[in-house]
């Protein structure tokens, strides 16, 4: 998948590159144990598929990315690594990446401000440089991203999620930042306001198939870092266990929400409801939907010139749902 991706990156490869140093730049502070820790996440970054949808999103309007291109790709990056933080502070979670998590090497404290550091370096990058619009997309995304969480934890206590309320859960959650991504990348170089929102459209129906593909991983038996069935050990109301529900008989659907209720850490019965999703055809159910999205970012797509810039879009949309992890 690396060489995938590489091949993708390879219409932008000189904008990653120099927005690598730029980032680091950006996050420098004069605190020593802010640099170190800054030091430590830059370091361990993942694989930059925010910043590569901003420079190809860019790229898809107009062949040379500008400074305020790198801003917006910075300003995504550090939003998602400010989420990303406080992500592992709410989860209780000590791995990221196959690292130590921020919070499980300096604290929840420290966590939490480096988190809202993170957040503070993106709307100060905006505002210095008069970034009003992508600082109004991203803001919009970071609400959409806590109000996403926030209605899932209260869903979660009663498991009564419909496929609605899923929908715009992950829409919030997951598709936002994508959206934003993409959107931050087409206002960089044009004002023009029809082709920043089909961006916008283009990233969010990405980010749907992206989280989608996410909930499929808690079905199958690829090693991808995430063991199988933490979803419903974490009360995460996946697309095919809501399938499964939604079609399942009156006495196997309670069974079933007792056991993500109450009995979630046990191995045992966490692989018996695997079981009964994979019997139940959620999976097949899940990847259909998957796809419905993916289709229709591509021929949202389609609405813009053919371009180097358009076929890597196309490939990142199907690496989206190709990959292993």
């Amino acid at each position: 998948m690396s060489s995938v991706l590489n091949q993708i990156k390879a219409p932008i490869k000189e904008e990653l590159k120099l927005f690598e140093n730029k980032f680091r730049d950006s996050v420098k502070s004069r605190v020593p144990l802010l640099d170190r820790i800054m030091h430590y996440i830059v370091k361990r970054k993942g694989k930059q598929m925010r910043p590569m949808f901003v420079f190809l999103s860019a790229k898809l309007v107009q062949e040379n990315s500008t400074e305020k291109t790198y801003r917006a790709a910075a300003l995504i990056e550090l939003l998602h690594t400010a989420t990303l933080v406080h992500d592992d502070v709410v989860d209780d979670s000590y791995m990221r990446r196959g690292f130590f998590s921020v919070n499980a090497l300096w604290k929840n404290k420290i966590a939490v401000l480096v988190g809202d550091y993170l957040l503070s370096k993106g709307l100060l990058l905006s505002l210095d440089n008069d970034d009003f619009e992508l600082l109004k997309i991203v803001s919009n995304a970071v609400r959409e991203m806590s109000e996403g969480e926030l209605l899932q934890i209260e869903k979660a206590r009663r498991l009564d999620i419909k496929e609605d309320i899923y929908y715009d859960i992950i829409r919030q959650k997951t598709a936002s930042l994508i959206a934003s991504a993409c959107s931050c990348g087409v206002a960089s170089v044009t004002d023009n306001k029809d082709q920043i929102e089909k961006m916008k459209k283009c990233g969010e129906q990405i980010g749907m198939a992206f989280q989608i593909k996410d909930d499929l991983f808690d079905f199958g038996d690829a090693d991808i870092g995430k063991p199988r069935g933490i979803d419903i050990q974490e009360k995460k109301m996946t697309l095919p266990l809501i399938y499964a529900l939604n079609n399942a008989e009156k006495k196997d659907k309670k069974r079933i929400i007792n056991i993500v209720k109450n009995h979630n850490k046990d191995k045992k019965r966490v692989t018996e409801v695997v079981d009964y999703v994979l019997q139940s055809g959620g999976i097949e159910y899940a990847t259909k939907v998957m796809h419905q999205y993916k289709d229709s970012a591509i021929s949202i797509l389609n609405e813009f010139e053919d371009s180097p810039a358009k076929e890597g879009l196309k490939s990142m949309i199907d690496y989206t749902i190709n990959r292993k992890k």
